[in-house]
Formats: C-alpha cells, structure tokens, sequence
C-alpha cells in the first residue's frame, strides 16, 4: 500500500501540479473541510519567489558555526550568524515556505567563500552574504555541505517547490591575508567602475579590492596554482581535471576564466537538479557571457531530467532572472548605461528584477496594475520581471520602517509579474538596525521569536499567507491580464489560459467594513458560485455582483470547482 501511495504521490508531482483543499464556508456558516483537487500548473512569470540570506534565516545546524578561525570581532552584523542550508530546509519540512504560498525559493550563494575578514574603515567584515567566491567548486562549510544542498533541492521539489541557486561570474572575493588574488590572467584589479558608460560599467571592479574575472576574455588560462593544490588536499584533483577535459572537449569552448567558472556554475544543476539561476551584476560583465551560461544551464538542466525522470517536475525550461542594478520594466527590454542600451532578455535572461515597484508602490493600485499588465503584454511580452519592494542591498525599500506591511502584501503579491518576497517582509522584520553601516542594516537575523509572540506580527503574517496561497494558487494573478471592473469599492479581475488551462479570478481592495458589493458583471455570471478566500465564505453571483458581510478589506474570488 506505501508503495503504491508513493508512486501516486510521484505521478502527481511529475505534472508539476498543486493538490488545493479549501475549507468553504456556507451562508450557513457551517464550514465544511471539501477537498477540491485544482491541477495548478507552475508558471515563471507568476512565480512566488522567496528570497533569503542563508546565513540569517534559520540555523539548522550549530556545529558548523565556525570554520576557517572566522572568529575576529566584526562590524554590527557583518559576521557569521549560524544560518546554514539545512536551516531552510528544515523550514521547508515544516511547511513554513508552503503556508506562505511560495513556489521558489533564491537563497545567497553557498559556494565557499574567501576566508579571512575585509575592513573598509568600517569594522571587519567576513564574506557571511556569499557573494565573495574563493572556490566555486566547494560549498562553504559555514552553510553546510554538497550532501546538504541535495536533500535541500530534493525535499523543495517533493513540495512542489523550485530552487533557484544565486550564481556569481563577475567577481572573486576580496584580497585579504589569507586568500591572495587570483592570477593576473584571470582577473583585473582596477580600473574602478564609473557607471557612467558601457565600457566603464564592463571593463572593471565594481568596488576597492574585489577583483574583476576577466569575462570579456576568451584567451586560454592555466588553473590557479592555488587551486590545484587545494583540490590535492582535499583528494578531487584528478576527478576535477577529468571533469574539466570532458566539458572543454564536448563544448569547443578555449579554457578562458569565464568558461570555467560557467563548467562550475553548470555542476549544480546536473549533480542536484536545481531549477533557476538568480544571476549576480549582470550588468558589469558583456552580455554574451550570460547568454553562454544559459546555453551551458539549459543543456546540464535537459541532461539531469533524462537522467532522472522521476524526479522532474514539469517540462518548464531552466530559468534564469537577472539583477540589472538599477533596471526598471518602464524601460521595457533595454537597459540603458548612458551611451549603450543592452536588451539582456535576448542574451539567457527570462526575467531581470524590477526595481521600478518600490517607487511605484506609493501610487493607487489600478494605476500600479494596469502599468504593469500593458508592459508585460507589449514590450516584454514572453519574458517578465520579478517585482520586489524589499532586499537586501536596495538600501531605499519601500516602506523602510514596516510602517504599512498588509498594504505593501497587498500590492506585491498582486502586482503583474513574479514575486519576491524578502525574507522578514510577511513578519515585519526590522530594517533599521542600530548601529549598523550599509546594507547590513537590511540583513538581520530572521525574527522567529516575533513570530511566535507577538500578536501584530502574527496578525501580518496570516496576510501574507492568504494573499501569498491565493497567487501560488492561481496563475491568472502573477502571469494573466488584468481588467478593472469597479472602481468603488475597487474590484479588478485576472484571467490567464495556457493549453485547456484556463483560472479566472476577481479582488476586491480598500472594501468597506461590514456589508458590502463587488461589482463582477461581464466577468463572472449570474448562479456562479464563487469562493472568497480571504473570509473563508461561499457567494453567488446575483444581479452582477455579489455580497459579502464580514470587517475585511479585501476579497479574493475564485470559482468554487
């Protein structure tokens, strides 16, 4: 009998599809616990994306702590905090990330990270955040190990949950005492970004001291003596170079810095599978790199699916989003760097951040929602954006002080394109930290203990999940077209089709209190039953509209299967 129910279980989850049980509600007010089994296909452009930093969120095992004598005194959060891979996936055991309707989850690189401390004047500093590679063939053992990253990625997808590795090609980590810099033919060390034009946005380092891979290269290099001897110690020198002889060979590729790094980056997606790339300073390396990294992503993606049929989720490409610094969806497919506009959806990217939503966020919803629905079906159309209003080096969010966290839910999760949501933003975690310099103010370890005490907090929290549930739930939200259908009290709807596929959905925001009327004529017909959500109740269509009595605000429709 366990046998079959598990292979029930896998059939389920190859088509890539959520099981959904609503509890609904009759006017009666007896609530029944009905399972409607709803196949909800994933798609990118609606994704509810979580984005965490592995050091700050849970530590799931303390014995991995310390490592590499990371034991001087650091600047205000600028050190290591615990946070380790297992501490997400215990979180996804838990069902924390399947409460909150989140389908993927970005956490900050893992690779193994430069050793000793920086300081810029401002308190040491230790590579905590990941974005300081010494070795990108090794995970750091302050975030765990390779085993650990497996049953992470394995324990995601039995949840019907992505992973999308956050993946860095422009820079080592700084120089320090113990980790000397890289060769002089795989990196530069100045000249000092300008930002101003193409080339002095390309051609250098980002900051003082972090040395710049040499992207734009294609002459071939020997390996870092360094590394080498690393690999001998370690006892992987011979499967190492082995590995690199076969994919320089089926490739064509010259040994150039980027090629290897980009055979690197590829090893995750064909040893665990995983499903996404969050790509570093897009901006800073030539674009046709990243078009490289994707051709290689995609063939190691298509590889580990044959290889693992059981295991596939849906027939979804490997994704890949970017981080244009900077890029908005108002600029459509171009990002301009002021003498050269570079349209890097045509060079391996599905979809590029969006930092045009925290300023957005402070217009009225259908404003917001209709900009978006024009861009996404015109400019960008086949491609999308993943909005946030929160990160964690944007140190202007939306709503620093989490003076309005349900408004700011709100117009996230509801918002035309994929989603992020930043670890903290469903508990209201603080992001002014006394004491701090930067963006480490913005880094805070997550506040669990706010979570399970405090009653707002709480209360903010439930939102999340219910907004978060009714977009993961359906596609038309993140990925369809939106309409308006009322604009007092404010009602708009959702359709998206794909296929035989077709979700139809209505909101209602800024509702009065008490009894109230959606306006859903033309969308939704009279006898359409229809279930809110949000209150838990059961409606029918009437008269072009329907009724519901409850203190929320908010309305979140779907048709009652």
């Amino acid at each position: 009998m366990k046998k079959l129910l598990a292979v029930m279980s896998m059939i389920y989850i190859l088509h890539g599809c959520n099981e959904v049980k609503t509890p609904i509600k009759k006017d009666t007010n007896v609530v029944e616990e009905t399972a409607q089994k709803k196949e909800v296909p994933f798609v990118w452009e609606g994704a509810n994306v979580y984005f965490l930093l592995t050091d700050r969120f849970n530590n799931g095992n303390t014995e991995n702590d310390i490592n590499y004598e990371r034991t001087e005194e650091t600047a205000v959060l600028r050190g290591f905090e615990g946070g380790d891979i297992q501490g997400i996936t215990q979180k996804i055991e838990e069902g924390y990330f399947t409460d909150l309707g989140i389908n993927a989850i970005w956490f900050t690189p893992v690779v193994e990270q430069i050793h000793g401390a920086t300081d810029e004047g401002t308190g040491n500093t230790y590579a905590y955040h990941g974005y300081w590679t010494k070795d990108w063939t090794a995970i750091d053992p302050n975030f765990g190990i390779r085993k650990d990253l497996e049953i992470l990625v394995k324990t995601a997808h039995a949840k019907g949950i992505r992973v999308l590795l956050d993946v860095v090609l422009n820079h080592t980590g700084p120089v320090t005492e113990e980790d000397p810099v890289w060769p002089k033919e795989w990196v530069q060390t100045g000249p000092k970004c300008e930002f101003t034009t193409y080339e002095n946005t390309t051609a250098c380092t980002l900051v003082e001291n972090l040395p710049d891979i040499l992207t734009a290269s294609n002459d071939p290099v020997e390996l870092p003596d360094a590394l080498l001897a690393k690999w001998k110690e370690e006892g992987r020198l011979s499967q190492e170079l082995d590995e690199l002889q076969l994919f320089f060979e089926r490739t064509g590729y010259p040994r150039a810095p980027k090629y290897y790094i980009i055979k690197w980056l590829t090893d995750y997606i064909n040893d665990f599978g995983v499903d996404g790339f969050r790509v570093d300073t897009v901006k800073h390396v030539n674009e046709n790199a990243w078009g490289e990294l994707y051709k290689e992503a995609d063939y190691a993606f298509e590889t580990w699916k044959k290889k693992h049929p059981d295991q596939v989720l849906d027939n979804n490409p490997f994704y890949m989003v970017g981080e244009v610094y900077d890029y908005g969806i108002s600029g459509g497919r171009e990002f301009n760097f002021g003498d050269t506009k570079v349209d890097f959806f045509s060079n391996g990217f599905k979809s590029l951040i969006n930092f045009d939503l925290k300023i957005d966020a402070n217009k009225d919803y259908e404003t917001i929602f209709k900009k978006y629905n024009r861009l996404l079906n015109t400019k960008l159309k086949g491609k999308s954006v993943l909005n946030y209003l929160t990160s964690h080096d944007d140190g202007n969010p939306f709503d620093k002080e989490r003076k309005r966290p349900i408004y700011a839910a709100n117009v996230l999760l509801l918002t035309p394109g994929a989603s992020q949501v930043y670890y903290g933003d469903e508990t209201a975690r603080s992001l002014v930290i006394e004491a701090t310099n930067g963006d480490a103010t913005l880094r805070s370890f997550m506040n669990w203990e706010d979570l399970d005490s405090l009653p707002q907090t709480k209360k903010i929290h439930k939102h999340w999940q219910k907004l978060g549930q009714f977009r993961r739930n359906h596609p038309a939200i993140g990925a369809g077209k939106h309409k308006r259908l009322a604009k007092s009290p404010y009602v708009f709807s959702r359709t998206y089709t794909n296929g035989e596929f077709k979700d139809k959905v209505v909101v209602g925001l800024d509702l009065p209190k008490g009894k109230k009327s959606l306006w859903v004529k033309g969308f939704f017909g009279d006898g359409t039953k229809l279930y809110d959500t949000y209150s838990e109740t059961e409606v029918m269509v009437a008269k072009g509209k329907v009724i519901l009595d409850n203190d929320f605000d908010i309305a979140l429709l779907e048709l009652v299967e």
